[in-house]
């Protein structure tokens, strides 16, 4: 993994981009094409799985202590979440019927969404140094990723679970027949000579609002996590090089500025893609309850 003083700059970030991949015979693996669906990240999947498992739990909990008395802290922080995501599930849902399975599928979306985002908070090599040790001595590689949203699996399957739930919207509202008309007859007109180039923009409309909506959060996260490594490294050399003479020195002072205006303009921006992906999910499934 290092050479015998450490490794490289270009090494220390390579190692802490690689996933801890596993094939579905739980073998140590590692991917050598862009799509290849014989491989799974582990880190990401467990990490996916226990923040969604406390963020249910923080909505459970705040559900199961609701007073019809004066709130506590908590409650009215997860009521004024809740009644946030309800207003704009309103603004573009307008049956009253899908709100009720849509808005708190929107509010889990962006409960978990931001626990996921937020792991790029902790520091870089926290959980990573922990899982160096660990991981070997269970007989994994070391690798270890703790943000599952810089993952694009895993961004990208949200984002085909959000397609299925539009898709299933689709059919539900319009009916099986009255979906499939509309795939033929927009946004061209119903004229049969048309109806391979609006079944073509349909499905092109399908892939591109699915692919847009992982891809801008995974690019927002894996920009994220890179800076949070470039600014650790600075850190590191500092560390390694401390004298005040040298000019290793001021890469503290760098370290430490660089990493406090990152950390609190990264807590605006773990919260505004939750925020966006929330929104998109709503809009598109708004969108599926809409006649072309």
């Amino acid at each position: 993994m290092a050479a015998e003083n450490g490794p490289n700059a270009g090494e220390y970030i390579q190692h802490h981009l690689q996933h801890l991949q596993k094939n579905f015979s739980f073998e140590s693996v590692q991917q050598t094409s862009i799509v290849d669906f014989s491989v799974f990240n582990l880190d990401s999947v467990f990490y996916s799985v226990v923040l969604g498992i406390i963020g249910c739990f923080i909505l459970w909990r705040a559900a199961r202590r609701a007073t019809s008395g004066v709130p506590g802290r908590f409650q009215a922080a997860v009521e004024i979440l809740a009644e946030m995501v309800e207003t704009q599930a309103r603004g573009v849902i307008h049956n009253e019927k899908s709100r009720k399975l849509v808005s708190p599928l929107a509010l889990t979306v962006f409960v978990w969404i931001f626990l996921m985002n937020f792991m790029d908070m902790l520091p870089v090599d926290l959980l990573p140094q922990i899982w160096h040790t660990a991981g070997p001595a269970l007989g994994f590689k070391d690798y270890m990723r703790v943000v599952p949203t810089a993952d694009l699996s895993t961004t990208l399957g949200l984002s085909v679970s959000v397609l299925l739930v539009c898709l299933a919207y689709n059919i539900k509202i319009k009916g099986l027949g009255g979906w499939g008309h509309e795939l033929i007859s927009a946004p061209f007109g119903a004229h049969p000579l048309l109806w391979p180039f609006n079944f073509a923009m349909q499905m092109i409309e399908f892939l591109a609002k699915t692919v847009s909506h992982g891809m801008r959060l995974f690019g927002n996260m894996f920009a994220g996590e890179l800076v949070f490594m470039l600014i650790a490294l600075m850190g590191g050399v500092w560390a390694w090089q401390f004298n005040p003479l040298s000019g290793g020195f001021w890469l503290g002072v760098g370290h430490v500025a660089a990493g406090t205006v990152w950390t609190l303009f990264h807590i605006l921006i773990i919260t505004l893609q939750a925020f966006i992906f929330m929104m998109l999910t709503l809009i598109y499934v708004g969108q599926a309850h809409d006649a072309h």
